[in-house]
């Protein structure tokens, strides 16, 4: 069952073209990623579903309602909540605080305790560190946080930009070891990730998005195996 679907959408900074007619779709579920060179459009693709930016053609619907009438934050109250590029946390709030801010949504305290058990037992990190400043964790700390955060707010969908970016090989293992417990807890995730090759191995089914077009689809299994996927994103000749 088709979960967030993405039909042609067309969007601007300015003058420039930067999504030209995209379209893809994540069913209940699954992880699926979006793939592609720095600057082809992946993070643009995820701030316009999350309606940071505004298309100017296209419709994006969850579970069959138009997305692209609401603001940012009426689309998180909807379910489909981002994890943004580069980790974007309140370095001077504490992780407790933080967290909470991912709640705002929710008016329900019992739901929110029950949220930040949940997330406590995800990252038992941020349990021991819950009333340290944001600011003062490490990189992959702060990646579990925004992440924590996200989770805070019962998301549909998780989009989630990035999420190894800048960090040590054996925090990326963390990291998309966490990414395969959300999708066994049931979590929906599109995953916009410069890292191909785990990208493409955690997800069941992928895109692949140049300058701002989409140019393949396919299982990842299958897109792994593609002879322009495995020279262009992969590393291999």
């Amino acid at each position: 069952m088709v979960l967030l679907e993405i039909e042609n959408v067309h969007t601007y900074y300015g003058h420039i073209h930067a999504l030209k007619g995209v379209s893809l779709d994540v069913e209940r579920g699954e992880i699926v990623t979006l793939i592609g060179a720095n600057g082809a459009g992946k993070s643009t693709m995820l701030k316009t579903t999350s309606g940071l930016l505004k298309p100017r053609l296209g419709s994006i619907r969850l579970e069959g309602e138009e997305l692209t009438r609401y603001r940012p934050h009426e689309i998180v109250a909807k379910g489909v909540v981002q994890v943004p590029e580069g980790r974007r946390i309140f370095g001077r709030l504490t992780v407790r605080e933080n967290l909470e801010m991912g709640a705002f949504a929710i008016t329900d305290r019992h739901q929110i305790e029950s949220n930040l058990e949940r997330v406590f037992n995800l990252f038992p990190r941020l349990r021991e560190r819950q009333k340290q400043l944001g600011g003062t964790l490490s990189g992959g700390e702060q990646q579990m946080l925004a992440t924590g955060r996200a989770l805070m707010a019962n998301p549909s969908v998780l989009l989630m930009d990035e999420p190894s970016m800048g960090l040590a090989p054996v925090l990326v293992d963390i990291i998309f070891a966490t990414i395969r417990q959300l999708h066994a807890d049931g979590t929906t995730i599109l995953l916009v990730e410069q890292n191909a090759r785990m990208a493409l191995q955690v997800a069941s089914r992928g895109y692949v998005l140049q300058s701002g077009s989409i140019v393949l689809r396919d299982k990842a299994e299958s897109l792994r195996q593609n002879e322009m996927v495995r020279k262009a994103y992969l590393g291999e000749t």
